[in-house]
C-alpha cells in the first residue's frame, strides 16, 4: 500500500513537471522563423528545428552563399549549389505577435533565445567583397529616423519617407496604402494606428521604387534588406491581444507581407529569398546607432567616423595564400619555358624550323 501510494505520488509530481516543461516550452519556442519565398536552388527543409536568434545573421549570410566565422550546426538549410546564389534576402522581423495568419509560406522553425540582432555582419561581408559594386543596403528601425541606406540607392530611395511625419504626410497622398486595404474598424487618428499604417506604407514604397529603378535589381551584388516592425506590439499594448484590432491589424499585415514577399520575389526574377520572423517581445532592448539616409558624406566604413579601413577579414588568409601560390607557380613557368626556349636548337628541336628549312628537289 505504501509502494502504491508512493507511485502515485511520483506520478503526480511527474506530470506536474511535464506540464511545467511544457509551458516553458511553449513560451520559448512561441517565437518562429517563417520562410516566405526562395529559389529552387535554396532549400530548406522540412522539420521544426529550433534556431537561435542570435544565429539568424549568419542563417542569413548562409543564404547568400558567404562563410560565417563559426559553423551553423541547423539541418534547417540544405547546401545549396555554388554557381547559382540569390541576388536579394530580405528579412522581416514582426514584434508583438508569435504567428502570423499567412495564406502560403514556405518552412516555418521556432525561435529559441529571442534577443534583438542586425545584419550588420552581412552588410559589411557584402561590402568587403564586391567593393566596386553598389549594392542596397536597407535597414528599417522602429526610430525616428528609421531607413539606413548606402551606396547607390541613396539617390532613388531618398523618395522614402524615413521619419513619422513624412510617411503621415504620404498616406494623405494618392496612391497610399490606405487606397487598397479592405474594410476595417481602424482608427485612423490614433497614433498607434498610424504607425501600423506608416510600416505599411514603406512596404508599398520599397516596392513601387525597385519596380521604377529596375537596374538595381539587376546588379551583379546581392541586396540585403532588414525591416523591423513593431506597430503590432503598439497596438496590443493599446488595445489588447483579443481585441478586433488587433485581430484586423494582424490580418492586414499578414497579407500585406506575404504580397511583399511576392512583388520583391518577381523583381529579382525568382532570386531572392524573404523570410520573416514573429517575435513577441525581445529579451533584452537593443540599442541602435543610426544616421539619415540624406547624409551627403559618405565613408567607407559606416561604423567609423575616420574613414578607416574595414576590420580584418577571416577569409584574408586564404585569399592570400591563393594568390601567393599561385603568382609563384606562374614565375617558375616562365622560368622554366624561357630556358627551355634559350637552349633550344632550332634544327632539331623545332618543328617550325624543321617544316620551312626543306631542301628542294632537282629533278
Amino acid at each position: 500500500m505504501e509502494f502504491c501510494r508512493a507511485v502515485r505520488g511520483f506520478n503526480s509530481f511527474q506530470m506536474a513537471m511535464l506540464a511545467i516543461f511544457a509551458v516553458l516550452t511553449a513560451g520559448v519556442f512561441g517565437d518562429s522563423f517563417t520562410v516566405l519565398r526562395a529559389p529552387r536552388y535554396v532549400t530548406f527543409k522540412e522539420g521544426q528545428w529550433p534556431i537561435s536568434g542570435e544565429r539568424i545573421p549568419d542563417l542569413v549570410a548562409l543564404t547568400l552563399g558567404f562563410s560565417v566565422k563559426e559553423d551553423l550546426a541547423w539541418p534547417g538549410l540544405r547546401v545549396g549549389s555554388l554557381f547559382h546564389r540569390p541576388r536579394a534576402n530580405a528579412l522581416i522581423v514582426v514584434r508583438g505577435v508569435d504567428q502570423l495568419p499567412l495564406s502560403k509560406s514556405g518552412a516555418s522553425y521556432p525561435v529559441e533565445n529571442a534577443v534583438p540582432f542586425t545584419l550588420d555582419s552581412v552588410a559589411n561581408t557584402i561590402h568587403s567583397l564586391f567593393p566596386e559594386d553598389y549594392p542596397i543596403i536597407l535597414q528599417l528601425a522602429p526610430i525616428e529616423e528609421g531607413v539606413y541606406m548606402e551606396g547607390r540607392a541613396n539617390a532613388v530611395f531618398e523618395e522614402l519617407p524615413v521619419t513619422l511625419r513624412q510617411i503621415r504626410n504620404r498616406l494623405s497622398q494618392n496612391n497610399s496604402v490606405l487606397d487598397v486595404l479592405p474594410p476595417n474598424s481602424l482608427n485612423r487618428n490614433s497614433e498607434v494606428v498610424q504607425l501600423f499604417f506608416s510600416e505599411l506604407q514603406v512596404l508599398q514604397d520599397i516596392v513601387a521604387l525597385l519596380s521604377q529603378y529596375k537596374h538595381l535589381a539587376s546588379e551583379h551584388s546581392p541586396d540585403l534588406y532588414s525591416l523591423e516592425l513593431s506597430s503590432l506590439e503598439a497596438m496590443e499594448k493599446s488595445y489588447g491581444q483579443d481585441s478586433q484590432q488587433f485581430k484586423e491589424a494582424t490580418q492586414i499585415l499578414a497579407s500585406m507581407l506575404q504580397k511583399f514577399a511576392d512583388d520583391m520575389f518577381s523583381i529579382y526574377n525568382s532570386s531572392a529569398v524573404v523570410e520573416l520572423v514573429t517575435v513577441k517581445k525581445f529579451d533584452s532592448p537593443l540599442v541602435r546607432k543610426t544616421r539619415s539616409i540624406l547624409e551627403s558624406k559618405q565613408i567607407s566604413n559606416p561604423g567609423s567616423p575616420y574613414n578607416l579601413a574595414y576590420k580584418y577579414n577571416f577569409d584574408y588568409a586564404v585569399i592570400f595564400n591563393i594568390i601567393l601560390w599561385m603568382m609563384i607557380v606562374l614565375v617558375l613557368a616562365v622560368i622554366a619555358i624561357s630556358y627551355n626556349l634559350w637552349n633550344m636548337d632550332p634544327g632539331y628541336d623545332s618543328i617550325i624550323y624543321r617544316m620551312t628549312n626543306q631542301k628542294i628537289r632537282v629533278d
